[in-house]
């Protein structure tokens, strides 16, 4: 059975304005990405006078991205699937008005119950954001820029996490906690606004007609695909979670903010190559990608005493992640179409949460040292899944185009 293109989005008219990017609407969505991640890491950078604001412990202050993270991967499907008749707009602004909302509330309470209940809203609307951008990125662009359109998008994660959050914590010191939280509202509010003027309005699906969700697992190629989500999310954040900690054992805990920033950068390069390329080469770049983060494990088991091999390796590992999402997105969509992405939103989200706590259990059980081995064991097997997923999954010649 072939249902690779059910779901696809209706091809854009061809006149000319509709053969060039409509940048103005994809920057508010890459905006929305922005916000997305802001709202969800912004208290890991002033986790301590978050705590003492809310007259909570640290630990459990740091719940409030466990809850938004785990209400995410949770969501997905369940809230994509009761919304799938909203109009696009309609739904897209929801979750952006509830992020403003969130914030504003977190800006203000003093009350922890409450705080962690509207972080609980905000990782909902983030499911629905997440589920969302890529179709609209899709319908908004010619067929031929679809991969940049998505690019474009979800560029606001890594700007998110390269320059986001350390503004974010910079602000937080300055100003305080509150304010920064309260900023992120106001930003929400006016991105509301920005969405309302600028992003045009589509229509859901009519009731009764979508398939459900999981169907799209039966759909060859999708299953790939996760599978690669699963472990290459997996390995991300078992290093990632646990980097000052790594550096800390390998007599580099003081180039911490340098190694982070060196990161930061290798990962924005990665994502403006990904959208000039991923068109074309989406097969051959997510090879790349996979391999990239694979030797700079290797290079890590061996050789992370050594300042150079270390950077090295940090520069790879940016290079290969920072257009995963732009990848593993397109790939999704082109296997499965529009109802795998909440399949996609709950498999990252889920292996994003689970790589905290099985850092942890490697950290008391091996060590450090057991990072960079832990990253290898599980991407070999992710690399060889995209290469064996030449005709479905990874294709060299993207379906439609």
């Amino acid at each position: 059975m072939t249902t690779t293109h059910a779901h696809r989005i209706p091809e854009p008219p061809t006149s000319e304005a509709r053969q060039r990017l409509p940048v103005l609407p994809l920057l508010a969505l890459t905006t929305a990405a922005f916000l997305a991640i802001l709202t969800e890491a912004l208290p890991a950078g002033v986790l301590p006078e978050m705590a003492a604001g809310l007259s909570v412990s640290e630990s459990a202050a740091g719940q409030t991205l466990t809850v938004y993270a785990i209400a995410t991967g949770l969501s997905a499907i369940p809230v994509v699937a009761a919304t799938a008749s909203w109009p696009r707009r309609r739904l897209m602004l929801t979750a952006v008005l509830t992020f403003a909302v969130a914030n504003l509330v977190t800006a203000v309470s003093d009350s922890y119950p409450l705080t962690m209940a509207f972080r609980l809203l905000a990782g909902i609307a983030a499911a629905v954001v997440w589920a969302g951008l890529v179709a609209y990125a899709r319908r908004l662009a010619p067929p031929h820029l679809q991969g940049r359109a998505i690019a474009l998008t979800m560029a606001g994660i890594p700007l998110a996490l390269s320059l986001g959050i350390p503004l974010g914590t910079f602000l937080g010191d300055a100003f305080g906690w509150r304010l920064t939280f309260g900023m992120i509202a106001a930003v929400s509010a006016l991105l509301a606004v920005w969405i309302r003027a600028t992003v045009p309005e589509f229509p859901g699906e009519a009731r009764g007609q979508s398939e459900p969700i999981l169907k799209a697992l039966s759909v060859p190629g999708v299953v790939p695909v996760l599978f690669t989500v699963a472990a290459y999310v997996l390995a991300h954040n078992i290093f990632y979670t646990y980097i000052a900690t790594f550096l800390a054992a390998n007599g580099m805990d003081a180039q911490r903010n340098v190694v982070l920033l060196v990161f930061g950068i290798a990962s924005v390069a990665s994502i403006v190559a990904t959208g000039a390329l991923v068109d074309r080469r989406l097969r051959l770049l997510t090879i790349l990608s996979t391999a990239l983060f694979l030797v700079a494990a290797a290079l890590l088991t061996v050789l992370a005493g050594n300042p150079f091999a270390l950077y090295l390796a940090i520069v790879l590992w940016g290079l290969g992640w920072g257009g995963a999402a732009t990848l593993l997105q397109t790939a999704v969509t082109d296997a499965g179409g529009d109802r795998a992405q909440p399949l996609l939103v709950t498999t990252w989200n889920s292996f994003m949460a689970a790589g905290g706590a099985v850092g942890g259990l490697m950290l008391s059980g091996l060590g450090a040292a057991s990072f960079p081995w832990g990253v290898v064991a599980l991407m070999v097997p992710v690399v060889l899944v995209v290469l064996a997923a030449r005709k479905r999954g990874f294709p060299a010649a993207r379906p439609g185009l």
